[in-house]
């Protein structure tokens, strides 16, 4: 270490005339001139700091106070925090250090400053990704189901960029690095095909949307459930057992879905089958079959309920009650109230509900053998 002498330490040219005195009585105390450097540049970092905190709160105040407050504070975080450490690496500068000491502590503070400017970004990505999915009108590719993929986006980007960086700073040629990241790519994708393929088949589900969180769904393997997680890697379903079933988006993006919560509403429409007596008022049937529906409080009454006559059977004459329920989950709990209550309803009326029945005619009877 070579000491540095008073008349090394340059007066910078951004020093004001009046303070110059001031500044040649530190330089002939390098360590002092460095401790009010810090001193001074931490003061400013508070002030910086409060500065746009109170602005931004009151630019933002009319906002989502919430968020937009988060986002505030992460950039006045973020500002401070370049002020403190440039005051750090020029309070390293005074000191009577040599070049490559001073060369490698700088480049030290730098990869701490981009460290921590990695974390906040992460932080503001994750703030920005929350408000811009509540602004459906104008970010409306930007919601619930899709965060995951523009969250691992954004955080690739910056973990890369900041990586990036880091060899910048310690003068590292990334080629090299580059090189054997695509050789250690293609290793671990040979390896991990199956990771892989749930992945990508995770970015297709998410940007493709065939279901959504809340919606009930069958698969053709015959799996049913309500959708509770879309991740990137799976996808989970709640039975009706209250059983979760976790299935590999790869299943799923080759498998045939029926979005039982899909179309233009979430209602689904059930389906009761009734058969009365050949005879019966046809008309008085699909009166009492639609007061019926009508009467249940967890049938919609918009579309409201309607009887089809669907045809003449072997043993009947065939009906079907449609209607419509808010939420495919209670399909099987009203169909079963349903089916009671049609049932009631038909015998107060003196329908007949008819079974199969069957003529035997016997063209003649066997001879009695009579042997006595």
């Amino acid at each position: 270490m070579n000491a540095a002498s008073p008349s090394a330490i340059a007066v910078p040219a951004w020093l004001p005339g009046w303070l110059e005195s001031t500044w040649h009585l530190l330089a002939a105390y390098p360590l002092l001139l460095a401790l009010v450097i810090v001193a001074l540049g931490l003061g400013l970092a508070f002030l910086v700091r409060g500065f746009i905190l109170f602005w931004g709160l009151k630019i933002t105040a009319r906002t989502d106070a919430e968020l937009i407050g988060k986002l505030v504070r992460i950039g006045a975080g973020v500002a401070a925090l370049v002020v403190a450490y440039i005051s750090l690496v020029t309070a390293l500068h005074v000191l009577p250090v040599s070049e490559k000491a001073l060369s490698v502590t700088t480049r030290v503070i730098v990869s701490f400053l981009v460290l921590q400017l990695i974390r906040s970004a992460l932080k503001a990505s994750h703030v920005a990704l929350d408000i811009l999915g509540k602004i459906q009108d104008r970010f409306a590719l930007v919601e619930e189901r899709t965060l995951p993929l523009f969250d691992l986006i954004l955080t690739v980007v910056i973990v890369a960029a900041g990586a990036y960086s880091l060899l910048q700073i310690w003068n590292i040629d990334a080629t090299a690095w580059l090189a054997s990241a695509g050789i250690i790519g293609i290793a671990v994708g040979f390896a991990a095909r199956d990771t892989l393929a749930n992945l990508f088949a995770g970015f297709f589900i998410i940007a493709d949307a065939p279901y959504k969180l809340g919606d009930y769904v069958v698969l053709d393997s015959g799996e049913r459930g309500e959708v509770t997680k879309v991740g990137i890697r799976s996808t989970r379903l709640l039975t009706r057992d209250d059983v979760e079933v976790t299935i590999p988006n790869s299943v799923i993006a080759n498998a045939k879905i029926m979005n039982e919560s899909g179309g233009r509403w979430m209602k689904y429409r059930i389906r009761i089958q009734v058969g009365v007596a050949y005879g019966s008022d046809v008309h008085q049937v699909v009166e009492v079959l639609e007061n019926t529906a009508k009467d249940h409080s967890k049938v919609c009454q918009d579309p409201p309920p309607r009887v089809r006559m669907r045809g003449f059977g072997n043993s009947s004459l065939d009906f079907e009650l449609l209607c419509w329920i808010e939420r495919p989950v209670l399909r099987g709990a009203v169909a079963h109230d349903l089916y009671m209550a049609v049932y009631d309803a038909l015998n107060s009326h003196g329908i007949e509900i008819p079974f199969p029945q069957r003529d035997l005619w016997v063209r003649r009877m066997p001879e009695s053998d009579n042997t006595d």
